[in-house]
C-alpha cells in the first residue's frame, strides 16, 4: 500500500562509503533486525527499491545503495565497470557499516552482483536471493533481438509493455521513483553499465557459492529470458527456483507480496546465526 511505501521513505540513515579505488557510493539504512543488502538492477539507483523495502523494514536492518554511476553516488568514468567491480562497492558498504555478514537481494544486474558476493565474499553473506538473473549471455539464453530493439529505441510504451504485465501497476511504481529524478544517470554511466551486464560472466564460479541460495524470475520475462533461472539453479549448489506467474522483468515490484513473502520465508529459513 502507499502507505507502507511513505513509511519507508522515512530514512534512519544517509551516508557515503568509500570503494578501494576513492570512489564514493552513497547508501541508506533503515530498520532493525539481521542485515539485508538490496542490489538494484543495470542503471538504477537505490529507488527502486522504495516500495519493496517497506515489506522488510520491520524485520531486517534494509540497506540500499547507489551503484556507482547512479543516484548521489560517484560517476567516474574510469576504470571500466564491471559487475566484479560493482560487488566489491557493495562489500565497502558493508565494511563502511561495520556490518560482518548480511543477507543479498539483488536483481537483474543487481543478481549478478550478487553472483559475485556469493563467489568471491562467502563468509560476508547469509542468504543470497537472485531476481531476473543470468549468468552472463556466454551460457545463459540472450534475449529476442525484438526486445533489444524495443529497449534500444526507447519507445515507452513499448517498454513498459515489456517490463510489467500490468498498466495498473505504474503508477503507484511511478510515485516511488519520483525521487530518483533529481539524480539522472549520464549518458556515459548508462553505456559503461551497459558494458558491465553485456560482459557479466560467473559460469565457471556458481558452482562454489556456498550460501543459501533462492532464485526468483517471472514467467514471462523477456528481458532476461526466463529459461536463464534453472540454468542458473542447476549450477548453484542446492538452489532453490521460484517462478512467478505471469511475471515480468519487473515482476518483483509488480507482485511484490507474493514475492515478499516467498523472499521472507526463505530469509527465515536461513538466519545469520546458522
Amino acid at each position: 500500500m502507499f502507505i507502507d511505501w511513505l513509511a519507508a521513505s522515512i530514512i534512519s540513515v544517509m551516508a557515503f562509503a568509500t570503494a578501494p579505488d576513492g570512489t564514493r557510493i552513497f547508501y541508506e539504512v533503515q530498520g532493525a533486525g539481521e542485515p539485508l543488502l538490496l542490489i538494484a538492477g543495470q542503471a538504477n539507483d537505490h529507488h527502486l527499491w522504495n516500495l519493496v523495502r517497506a515489506d522488510f523494514v520491520k524485520q531486517y536492518q534494509v540497506i540500499v545503495y547507489d551503484q556507482r554511476g547512479t543516484g548521489q553516488s560517484d560517476k567516474p568514468e574510469r576504470p571500466p565497470y564491471s559487475t566484479r567491480g560493482f560487488a566489491r562497492d557493495a562489500i565497502a558498504v558493508l565494511d563502511h557499516m561495520g556490518v560482518a555478514r548480511a543477507h543479498i537481494y539483488g536483481v537483474s544486474m543487481g543478481g549478478a552482483i550478487g553472483q559475485w558476493l556469493g563467489i568471491r565474499h562467502p563468509s560476508r553473506i547469509g542468504a543470497l536471493v537472485l531476481g531476473c538473473s543470468t549468468a552472463g549471455t556466454a551460457h545463459g539464453v540472450r534475449r529476442a533481438e525484438e526486445i533489444s530493439d524495443i529497449i534500444a529505441q526507447r519507445d515507452n510504451s513499448k517498454v513498459l509493455d515489456t517490463f510489467f504485465a500490468h498498466r495498473w501497476a505504474l503508477p503507484k511504481f511511478f510515485l516511488s521513483m519520483l525521487e530518483s529524478l533529481k539524480y539522472p544517470i549520464p549518458e556515459y554511466a548508462e553505456k559503461l553499465h551497459d558494458q558491465a551486464s553485456k560482459e557479466h560472466d560467473a559460469w565457471d564460479g556458481l558452482p562454489s557459492i556456498t550460501a543459501p541460495t533462492l532464485i526468483l524470475h517471472g514467467s514471462n520475462d523477456r528481458v532476461v529470458p526466463t529459461a536463464n533461472a534453472p540454468l542458473l539453479a542447476g549450477r548453484i549448489p542446492h538452489a532453490e527456483l521460484y517462478l512467478v506467474k505471469n511475471g515480468r522483468h519487473m515482476f518483483f515490484i509488480e507482485f511484490r507480496r507474493e514475492v515478499d513473502c516467498v523472499v521472507k520465508a526463505f530469509l527465515v529459513r536461513h538466519p545469520l546465526e546458522d
